[in-house]
This record gives structure tokens, C-alpha cells and sequence, in this order.
């Protein structure tokens, strides 16, 4: 990243979520609604977090860890705040949290499309599982993804 600017990953909370619901409304073309994030502020295995800078919410992150499975159920960046590493910055923080869990693994499905988020994902660790077709919003096939989360030494 470049610049002075501080990042800081942290739990979302409720007061977030007017900032979360315009990144994610500017992220999706079937965006989450408003009860899909309460729903995962509540879940007992659900991790919302947000990276914040200068005091503004950036991005967000959901992540569900149950046993031994982590999964990436959404994650956005603000489209002013891209490409200074702030979805590597939530993605690590999943991991180091589904860890914390005692996952062993995470997955997640993409947008075939979405060739910057797959990019990311495969640098990150991720390899390619399978495919869901016509999987968003019945049109656009998902590629599934899992990484290997290594154990604590």
C-alpha cells in the first residue's frame, strides 16, 4: 500500500453496516440485503470484520468456521479503495481467524468472471475444485475454490 494511510481489520458491527451496504450495492449486481449481514452478526460460527481507513469502512469480509471448514461467504472492497491490497489484507485476517477456529481448510466460489478476485485467490493459495453452473442468479456459472490452511507450528 502506498501512502501513511492506516488500515485496521476489526469485527463488523451493526453501525457499519450503511457503509457495508453501499460497497456491497456497488460491488454486486444481486447484492446482499440488509438481513443477510444482520443474520451473520448473529450466527454464532459467522466473522464479519471490516478493514477501516482514516475511519471509514473499506471493505468487509464474511467468513463462516464451523469443525474444520472455513468458508468466504462474500467479501467487497470500496471501488475508491481498490488495488491497495485490501482484499489480501481481509483474506489473510480470515485465515488467521478460521485458524484460530481450528479449520483446516477454506472454500469459496467466485464469479467466473470476476478475474481479478480469482487472480487474488489463486496467488493467495486457492486452487480450482469444480464448477457450479448458472449459479448466479441463474446465468453465470461460480468456480469453487478451497485452500489448505496450514497448522500451527
Amino acid at each position: 500500500m502506498s501512502g501513511p494511510e492506516t488500515i485496521i481489520t476489526r469485527p463488523m458491527t451493526e453501525s457499519d453496516l450503511d457503509a457495508v451496504l453501499a460497497i456491497e450495492r456497488a460491488s454486486f449486481s444481486a447484492p446482499w440485503q440488509p438481513g443477510h449481514f444482520i443474520h451473520e452478526l448473529a450466527a454464532p460460527h459467522s466473522f464479519p470484520f471490516v478493514a477501516e481507513a482514516a475511519g471509514a469502512v473499506a471493505g468487509y469480509v464474511c467468513l463462516q468456521s464451523l469443525f474444520e471448514e472455513a468458508q468466504i461467504l462474500n467479501i467487497a472492497v470500496d471501488p475508491c479503495q481498490r488495488g491497495k491490497g485490501l482484499a489480501r489484507m481481509l483474506m489473510e485476517h480470515a485465515f488467521t481467524v478460521a485458524r484460530e477456529q481450528g479449520a483446516e481448510f477454506m472454500a469459496l466460489e467466485v464469479r467466473v468472471s470476476n478475474i481479478a478476485a480469482t487472480t487474488l485467490y489463486e496467488r493467495l493459495g486457492f486452487r480450482r475444485t469444480g464448477t457450479r453452473r448458472a449459479y448466479y442468479e441463474g446465468k453465470e456459472d461460480a468456480v469453487l475454490m478451497e485452500k489448505t490452511l496450514p497448522g500451527e507450528n
